[in-house]
């Protein structure tokens, strides 16, 4: 009797072990996606932040214009500022 009980909670602790370890490796590949889904949202938000910062600045725009385009840009007033349509046909 005693080897019979002895068997039965052997069974059971590797039974209830098998399914813990199961249900925690399924949650640590949720947790594992879910971290690489925020790791790649969070570049996308920093290059987006690093390109707003550095491209809505006058400054910033005045100083890469002297750097790099030297005098092919002008500086216009916003009133001056129109828009148009292209048609391709």
């Amino acid at each position: 009797m005693k080897k019979i009980t002895l068997i039965t909670i052997i069974l059971s602790l590797i039974l209830i072990t098998t399914i813990i370890k199961n249900s925690t490796k399924k949650f640590e590949d949720e947790t594992f996606l879910i971290n690489e889904n925020i790791r790649s949202l969070i570049k996308d938000y920093e290059k987006s932040k690093l390109e707003f910062n550095y491209l809505s600045s006058a400054e910033k725009l005045i100083e890469y214009q002297k750097l790099y385009f030297e005098n092919k840009l002008v500086q216009k007033k916003i009133k001056e500022i129109s828009s148009f349509e292209l048609n391709h046909e």
